[in-house]
């Protein structure tokens, strides 16, 4: 399965429940590619936050219609 549109993601700190940042993926990319490019993207948003990178998860905001 790969990507074919943009896709939303949101960035969520687990001690508090707040979402700390977004991100959107414009590119076609594999499953597995997805994976490796947020994790990339959790350890910015891990440095830029102070915070350790295992208190941070991601996932991909559904549009609900």
């Amino acid at each position: 399965m790969a990507l074919t549109s943009a896709t939303r993601y949101k960035f969520i700190n687990s001690k508090t429940g707040n979402i700390i940042y977004y991100h959107t993926l414009k590119l076609v990319l594999s499953v597995d590619e997805i994976k490796v490019e947020m994790e990339k993207v959790k350890a910015k948003v891990a440095t830029k936050n102070a915070l350790p990178s295992d208190t941070i998860y991601w996932e991909e905001i559904k549009d609900e219609k």
